[in-house]
């Protein structure tokens, strides 16, 4: 069974920047880390879940609006990781930001980290 833990979130001021870290484990023989597309997604109090940014196996990106050319998303396949690096970050970026790893209608999802922008 894949797990993923997500970790680097917390409290941080408008304008600032929070590196997120997504450690996977538990990958069966011929499916390893490299096999799965990886996603960063946020819930935000009262709102529905939505996606922030994917990286492919083959390591394309794709990024939500609101987030482009603020948040960069990046993968090692070497140690089993994917990142979320938040710059000039503002309060509505405020959420519980949850790790995703997919291959074909296969989904994992981590626990969620909060991360809340605000002075």
């Amino acid at each position: 069974q894949v797990q993923l833990v997500e970790s680097g979130g917390g409290l941080v001021q408008p304008g600032g920047s929070l590196r997120l870290s997504c450690a996977a484990s538990g990958f069966s023989f011929g499916f390893s880390f490299r096999s799965y597309d990886m996603g960063w997604y946020r819930q935000a109090p009262g709102k529905e879940r939505a996606l922030v940014a994917t990286i492919s196996r083959s390591s394309d990106t794709k990024y939500r609006d609101s987030v482009k050319g603020r948040f960069t998303i990046s993968r090692d396949n070497a140690e089993n990781k994917a990142y979320l690096q938040m710059n000039s970050l503002k309060p509505e970026d405020t959420a519980v930001y949850y790790c995703n790893a997919q291959w074909s209608s296969i989904n994992y999802w981590g626990k969620g980290i909060l991360v809340t922008v605000s002075s």
